[in-house]
């Protein structure tokens, strides 16, 4: 068996571009719908039953567009809207992935010591969602967590250099209690701190080797990127349902957002890794394309 349809991914912006990144490295085959709710970005700071809403029309939107799957790319969505949208998906028999179980799994692959960090928005930190995640697999683990919420804009403009005095100071900020309670793995809980990978990792080291003493062993602390796993999980769910594309099949990926495409155009090759064609706008409201977005 085998199943054309594109595979349908949203956030609410640019973030979850690097999961669209990974499924792209981990399924060349498979075509891509993408969906950023830009217009009401961030979904981090917005209640339980907003981004429950929003969440939901989103996923309306893409189905409309005949995905066969959908993947939640938003770790505040997956983290408060899962089961309200199993119960929009469930009856039309399409598979639904999140962000925070792969993350999870990843890390209680990962960890060597039982101590696992969680960096995310207020929201998904306030959601409890990872801790959940982690102790139904292991409950002997020890999970720490901490709101970051400056590392988005950070990210989207491109201060991501482990160089930058900035960003640098910053990270230390909010990574300092977490290497105090001695992680050995942390969850980089928001699709945009891939792209600051390298200043947490930095971040990380410094305040490992301050708390440590002169002389002293340093913290090996191992980054746990969600996106990645996400890719391998999607490619089993696609496989064991008997939906993976056909091998003759000539991938299309489509972008779609909610507000300003010049900005998502610019900024998200960044995210994706590649220059973006379009993006279209979309209204929320009907499954169809109100204006390209593409310039003359």
């Amino acid at each position: 068996m085998s199943d054309p349809r594109p595979i349908g991914i949203f956030d609410s912006g640019l973030g979850g571009l690097t999961v669209a990144r990974a499924v792209v490295r981990r399924l060349p085959s498979e075509s891509i719908v993408y969906l950023g709710d830009t217009a009401r970005v961030p979904y981090g700071t917005k209640s339980p039953a907003t981004v429950s809403r929003y969440a939901r029309e989103c996923a309306r939107f893409l189905l409309g567009l005949h995905v066969k799957t959908l993947v939640v790319a938003c770790n505040t969505a997956s983290s408060l809207a899962m089961e309200e949208l199993r119960g929009l998906l469930d009856p039309l028999r399409i598979p639904l992935l999140g962000v925070i179980e792969p993350g999870a799994v990843e890390a209680c692959r990962t960890t060597r010591h039982g101590r696992i960090g969680v960096i995310g928005t207020p929201a998904t930190i306030r959601s409890g969602a990872y801790e959940r995640a982690i102790a139904q697999i292991r409950p002997d683990l020890a999970v720490s967590a901490a709101a970051c919420p400056l590392f988005v804009p950070l990210a989207e403009e491109g201060w991501t250099s482990p160089d930058d005095p900035a960003g640098r100071a910053i990270a230390r900020r909010y990574l300092e209690p977490l290497v105090r309670q001695r992680i050995d793995t942390l969850i980089l809980g928001c699709t945009h701190y891939p792209l600051l990978a390298d200043v947490i990792a930095a971040a990380v080291d410094e305040c490992s080797r301050q708390q440590a003493g002169e002389g002293a062993a340093v913290a090996d602390i191992a980054l746990v990127d969600a996106s990645v796993a996400v890719g391998h999980d999607l490619a089993r769910l696609l496989s064991r349902e008997g939906l993976e594309a056909p091998q003759e099949a000539s991938p299309c990926h489509d972008y779609y957002v909610t507000d300003d495409p010049q900005r998502f155009r610019e900024v998200g090759a960044r995210f994706l890794g590649r220059a973006i064609e379009g993006p279209a706008l979309a209204d929320l409201d009907a499954p169809r394309v109100i204006e390209t977005g593409v310039e003359p």
